[in-house]
């Protein structure tokens, strides 16, 4: 492929260079990507590759991008991911065609378990690391919080502890599903006629959530977990298939 020209794979190539970097521990948590022209020019494809690349790992969570210029522009890695690059990107796609009511139910499954297993841990004396679950919560009690925002945040505490419960293999599966939970979440947000009242709710379910955890009662937390991951579904009245995210 001559340099510069993009393809409908060229994209890929962006991909599998940051996912070595990320698992030979050149890039990490904190650290900002090259720019578009030189990561571009670096591996032989388009600014539309890098920049499509750029959007699927947005949408995994591994990075956050901001235009402007100045320190704070461009993208930064704000995770590594629980598994390789290619299994998220498979799931991500795969999961843009899911039934909500079936996210949903695996989600009651996998994060049950997970808290389950978190709350046992504690019972038992170990210490699980829950400060990135802590930084989420207080995080999403920012009143001015756009709601697409919040939603993000509340993806992200929710793989927190897949990720604390050290479980990597629950960890990539809710990383994959990552995209479609969001997608119905917007939705559902966008039918609620009273967004702030949904909000309240929702914060008060993550802390009574992370609270069984960490006094150590697995069967109340498991439960709490699935109510809050049923109880959305129910008040927005989801139906349907997650729809289809732009530019997939």
């Amino acid at each position: 492929m001559p340099q510069g020209e993009s393809s409908p794979r060229a994209w890929r190539t962006v991909l599998e260079r940051i996912e070595a970097d990320l698992l030979e521990g050149r890039l990490g948590p904190g650290d900002r990507l090259p720019g578009e022209r030189e990561l571009a020019a670096n591996l032989g494809v388009g600014r539309s590759s890098v920049r499509e690349a750029l959007r699927v790992l947005e949408s995994m969570g591994l990075v956050r991008t901001a235009s402007g210029s100045g320190p704070s522009a461009g993208a930064m890695i704000v995770a590594t991911p629980q598994g390789g690059i290619a299994t998220l990107l498979r799931l991500q796609l795969a999961a843009q065609g899911f039934p909500f009511s079936d996210v949903v139910a695996s989600r009651a499954v996998l994060e049950g378990s997970v808290v389950e297993s978190l709350a046992a841990a504690i019972r038992d004396g170990q210490d699980p690391d829950l400060a990135e679950s802590e930084r989420l919560l207080l995080a999403m009690a920012d009143d001015d919080l756009e709601p697409e925002d919040f939603l993000a945040l509340d993806a992200r505490f929710h793989l927190s502890l897949a990720e604390a419960s050290g479980n990597v293999v629950i960890a990539a599966v809710m990383a994959g599903l990552r995209t479609a939970i969001e997608a119905y979440a917007r939705q559902g947000a966008a039918a609620v006629a009273d967004w702030p009242a949904l909000v309240a709710d929702l914060r008060d379910e993550h802390a009574a959530v992370l609270d069984a955890v960490r006094t150590g009662d697995p069967e109340l937390a498991r439960e709490r977990v699935r109510s809050h991951i049923t109880g959305f579904y129910a008040r927005t009245h989801l139906t349907g298939s997650a729809p289809r995210q732009k530019g997939s």
